[in-house]
């Protein structure tokens, strides 16, 4: 990556790294994972800018928190695991994190993103704080990588030991599909049986125009659960097949 070209933007950096507790070989890394594609497309420098960190820290995230979570929840079955770490690395917590730790504040912006909000939009906070777990990974290494994400989320691993994380299964859906923009989930009632006093309900989920999951169950919100977890549970699969 080389070095920071200006000295006050080495010294933000530095702070920022004590902050985070990682002391940076490499502060490039940590300047190119602050860096917004905005800004990267208004310098006049070919600037590199954080969508591929981001890219890398979200495997980095996703890997460290389900080893966490296998080493720390051993009757927990992996269903249960599953919907735990969806809990834990939503994009809420994520966002709420990097505001935490002052990401937005580092960030290098387009005039426009700039002018837009963008260093306090959910989106941007949960990228960065992603490319920053990217830039360790590279800079430290694993270990370092992984420690680095137990400490950011040790409050949400804690809340998890109390059983207090937990969130329903529409929600980790809507957290998992709105990531990407120009997503959407339509909950449609297929079915209708029995009579009033014993109906079932079936559901079907769609995402984004395709049917991911169906569900049933005595009450329309309890099909729309069971129609949410089949469609994670797909979603999960895919990931894994690709």
């Amino acid at each position: 990556m080389g070095t920071v070209r200006k000295e006050s933007r080495r010294q933000e950096l530095l702070t920022l790294s004590e902050r985070l507790g990682v002391t940076f070989r490499d502060l490039g890394l940590l300047d190119q994972a602050l860096t917004h594609t905005s800004y990267a497309n208004e310098s006049k420098r070919n600037t590199a800018h954080n969508e591929r960190l981001e890219f890398l820290g979200d495997a980095v995230l996703e890997l460290a928190s389900s080893t966490y979570l296998y080493e720390h929840f051993p009757e927990m079955p992996e269903g249960e695991l599953t919907r735990t770490r969806a809990s834990i690395v939503c994009s809420t917590t994520l966002a709420g994190l990097a505001a935490g730790l002052g990401l937005g504040d580092y960030l290098l912006l387009g005039h426009g993103e700039e002018m837009g909000g963008g260093r306090t939009r959910q989106t941007n906070l949960e990228d960065v704080f992603e490319a920053v777990i990217g830039a360790v990974y590279l800079d430290q290494g694993w270990a370092a990588a992984k420690d680095y994400v137990v400490r950011q989320l040790r409050g949400e691993f804690q809340k998890a030991e109390r059983g207090a994380i937990l969130k329903d299964y529409k929600t980790i859906l809507q957290e998992r599909v709105f990531r990407r923009e120009g997503q959407s989930i339509v909950y449609r009632l297929v079915r209708e049986t029995g009579p009033d006093h014993d109906k079932s309900f079936t559901f079907e989920v769609v995402v984004t125009g395709k049917v991911m999951g169906e569900g049933t169950g005595r009450s329309k919100k309890e099909a729309e659960q069971h129609a949410a977890r089949m469609a994670l549970e797909r979603l999960e699969a895919k990931k894994y097949t690709k």
